[in-house]
């Protein structure tokens, strides 16, 4: 039998390569409908609308971990000063928390008297952030339209680069994306997003432009694009000192954006907020009465028509509290940018929310200067001045510091993964099949090989392989689970490992999990690999994390259901099995066998060997270089504030490991 066979008996059964992202489109398209309902009943009911306000702030905290409880003494500095024309400019830092300097430029209007209304500008994915001349220009417009403007970089962009090093060329170093989701996919481990860190520095700079004297604190807005829309929406739904919000080039709505088939940035990704029936409409809901304009492109590649429908359905809630004209949707003809003309529209929407003169839009225009002018460090980096800035890697650290000086209630541990590993599922009869019937493998010598198939759990097909010596073709033997990222597409490369179970005296059942060996999901995200850290697989994760799962959870739950398939292959002795693993896979393996039974049962998988297993979750958290590839499918969130691998490991008493482990005490692990 080859293995093409295998490929072809799930294929004849259930289209395996769309599976994984029917079960994730299905289960967040439900949890959609069950939003637009909830939202659906605020129609004209005044007090059932301030009560999801509370509802919105208090789930989208809650699922990015809170905010951050150390904020300390701003601290803030003006440490140099720059003009566009006639727009003064001043050089700023902050420490959002102790050690967290953040960088900024504060625009100061031309005939500045008294104090005016303000506008926070959070800066999207360039890497220059605030001194990208595309934001300085819009910086420039809403200034010149009467407007003091804070912009600061966000972590990993501008001067906060968080993976700083001067023995690096700076066009090969992390920035933006990179480093957000490089530290990003760690931060849920701790039951935590970024979020919360790029949320609590927009609402640090609020405080620090509301101590502005030039500033009238009553009356400041919030803009951004892109990741700066991002940021936008976050402080439209956590903040209610903000006066206005403009939005812009993010706002949709989930449904279109899932389609869309894209990633997402880190600090994008919110734990849960699926689940608890959020979408972008809620940032509409959020902030009224209080004025709100969404500027939106024509070309962009988030959805236009998630915009227009999302705005459209949120002006039914302004129109509640009889205030329609509080809500504006402003579109320009461009692909993904804050464009001028957007900042043109966007201002003059600003002025008549805040009661000011309207300004002429011939007066709204911008020349971006030299960025290095605009830089708050000599270097244009806070690293090369202050090596122990606290970045994302330090948060993280200082958080899980936080949690094993507190105490892990081991009590509660096992019941806490068992809800992981089993509550979002939707069980079904295993119907387990033998397309083929036994046959022989081929290996240094001939095995005996059965091909089976069966169902995890609703519209999710599983397969494998059972080996075994000819020669105990009529014994009932025990059986050994095995389990590695390529699953049956590798049965050639662990040989070796098939025939010692085998010699052994035991079958060894190779199994597929979720989305692994022939079950590998068709390809969503074109411009990457479907394994690839921004591929299919990753983006499905963040999807699952959208909905309060994880793909971790999902394929733990998979090998609960391969021990249920086990006694249904010939002569199979399913009590004493033991789990064989290879590398991060391994993890799938060590969470079923914690899960697979309440306390108190006896477990049904006796024994586990993990060969070359990755480093513990919390020595990956603390290491600066760890090996990102594929994490995302192995990172159950939360899992750290309530156990670490250790905690699941058993072994075989007396039998050494098939391979060598790696130095668990360097700084980066496979």
């Amino acid at each position: 039998m080859e293995l093409e066979n295998l490929n072809d008996s799930t294929g004849s059964l259930w289209d395996t390569g769309s599976q994984l992202r029917d079960h994730v489109y299905a289960r967040s398209e439900a949890a959609f409908a069950d939003g637009d309902t909830a939202r659906d009943a605020l129609v004209g009911n005044p007090g059932a609308l301030r009560g999801r306000q509370a509802y919105i702030r208090e789930n989208f905290l809650r699922g990015i971990g809170g905010l951050p409880a150390d904020g300390g003494p701003l601290n803030a500095k003006v440490v140099g000063k720059v003009a566009a024309g006639d727009v003064r400019i001043e050089k700023v830092t902050f420490e959002s928390r102790p050690g967290a300097v953040v960088t900024a430029s504060l625009y100061l209007p031309p005939g500045l008297s008294g104090q005016c209304p303000a506008v926070l500008f959070l800066c999207g994915h360039h890497r220059r952030a605030k001194h990208e001349p595309e934001f300085q220009i819009v910086c420039q417009i809403y200034a010149r339209a009467g407007f003091v403007v804070l912009a600061i970089d966000p972590p990993g962009q501008g001067e906060r680069l968080g993976l700083y090093d001067p023995a690096v060329p700076e066009e090969q170093m992390r920035w933006g994306t990179a480093e957000h989701d490089y530290f990003g996919v760690r931060t849920t481990l701790l039951g935590q997003s970024i979020a919360r860190y790029f949320l609590h520095d927009a609402m640090r700079a609020f405080d620090c432009l509301a101590s502005r004297p030039e500033v009238d604190p009553a009356r400041i807005a919030v803009t951004g694009n892109s990741g700066g829309g991002t940021q936008t929406a976050m402080m439209m739904m956590a903040d209610p000192r903000i006066a206005a919000a403009l939005p812009a080039t993010f706002l949709m709505d989930r449904r279109s954006y899932l389609r869309s088939g894209q990633a997402q940035d880190s600090e994008q990704i919110w734990p849960g907020f699926t689940a608890a029936g959020l979408d972008h409409e809620d940032f509409l809901i959020a902030m009224a009465p209080r004025p709100v304009a969404v500027l939106a492109v024509t070309s962009d590649f988030f959805p236009i028509e998630g915009t227009r429908s999302t705005v459209a359905r949120g002006r039914r809630h302004y129109e509640t509290l009889s205030c329609p004209d509080a809500l504006a949707l402003l579109e320009d003809a461009s692909d993904h940018h804050y464009t001028p003309g957007l900042a043109r529209q966007g201002a003059i929407f600003l002025a008549r929310a805040f009661g000011m003169p309207e300004p002429s839009e011939e007066d709204l225009h911008g020349e971006a200067i030299e960025p290095r002018l605009l830089w708050c460090t000599p270097t244009g980096h806070v690293r090369a001045d202050n090596p122990q800035m606290r970045g994302l890697h330090t948060e993280n650290v200082l958080e899980l510091q936080r949690i094993e000086e507190a105490g892990r209630d081991s009590g509660k541990a096992a019941e806490w993964l068992r809800e992981q590993v089993f509550a979002n599922r939707k069980p079904v009869e295993l119907n387990v099949r033998f397309p083929f019937g036994p046959g022989h493998w081929n290996l240094a010598s001939e095995l005996l090989c059965e091909t089976g198939v069966w169902w995890s759990q609703e519209g999710i097909l599983n397969c494998g392989l059972m080996f075994r010596l000819p020669s105990a073709a009529s014994r009932r033997l025990p059986v050994t689970l095995a389990l590695w990222d390529g699953g049956t597409t590798e049965v050639r490369a662990h040989a070796p490992w098939l025939m010692d179970e085998c010699a052994k005296g035991r079958a060894l059942l190779v199994a597929d999990l979720t989305g692994l060996g022939c079950l590998t999901p068709n390809r969503l995200v074109r411009a990457y690999d479907s394994n690839d850290f921004y591929g299919t697989a990753g983006k499905l994760a963040d999807d699952l994390l959208f909905l309060g799962d994880s793909l971790a959870a999902l394929r733990a739950y998979d090998v609960t259901r391969a021990l249920d398939a086990m006694p249904f292959f010939t002569n199979i002795d399913p009590e004493g099995a033991r789990l064989l693993a290879s590398g991060k896979a391994g993890i799938y393996g060590q969470l079923a066998a914690r899960a697979d039974r309440p306390p108190g049962m006896a477990r049904r998988i006796q024994a586990v060997e993990v060969v070359n297993p990755p480093w513990d979750f919390s020595k990956i958290l603390k290491a600066t270089v760890y090996d990102a590839a594929r994490f995302k499918e192995i990172n159950l969130c939360g899992l750290l504030r309530h156990m670490d691998l250790p905690d699941l490991e058993f072994s075989f008493s007396g039998e050494p490991n098939r391979a060598s482990l790696p130095d668990r005490q360097g700084e980066t692990f496979s």
